[in-house]
């Protein structure tokens, strides 16, 4: 088991910091994370000395995990730097989001959600942190980062059974 966490774990930790850069973020959950669950699947293979192909239950396994590490770090990264400067990217894009639901015409539901957005940017300025941004920005990288992490993990499995172990 510790064997399958440590490549999990540092390379989640990886893709977290690289999600941190600004033009590498919006590549985060569909281009790196798969790529750092492969990388945690060479290493898992590595480990064990390429004793025996990957399974879909273990590459599954270690995309979780790796989707799970990735998002728990890449939201307190955001959280740190949200709260040092007092910004996110919810403050700064605020009048546009106000525009584009006004303009749905939702009626109650537009003017809750307005208010929520416009709650959490409050919070955000004033104190750096926003506990229900917190909630979403983790319920968010938990589904998405695990969900890419799993098809990583496929992936890898598929590239790694056919180049490490077909018989020829």
């Amino acid at each position: 088991m510790k064997n399958k966490l440590s490549p999990a774990i540092v390379c989640g930790f990886g893709a977290a910091v690289l999600g941190t850069i600004p033009g590498v973020k919006s590549f985060g959950c569909c281009l790196l994370l798969p790529a750092a669950t492969m990388l945690s699947l060479y290493l898992y293979l590595r480990i064990t000395f390429f004793h025996e192909s990957v399974t879909a239950k273990t590459a599954m396994f270690i995309g979780l995990i790796t989707g799970l590490f990735s998002a728990f770090f890449s939201g307190f990264f955001d959280l740190l730097i949200t709260y040092i400067f007092h910004t996110n990217d919810i403050v700064f894009s605020l009048p546009q989001v106000e525009l584009l639901i006004s303009s749905y015409n939702l009626g109650d539901i537009g003017k809750e959600t307005i208010a929520i957005l416009r709650n959490m940017s409050n919070e955000i300025t004033t104190n750096g942190f926003s506990l229900t941004y917190t909630f979403f920005l983790l319920f968010n990288n938990i589904i998405i980062d695990s969900l890419f992490g799993v098809i990583g993990g496929l992936i890898g499995m598929s590239i790694f059974n056919k180049k490490y172990f077909t018989k020829l």
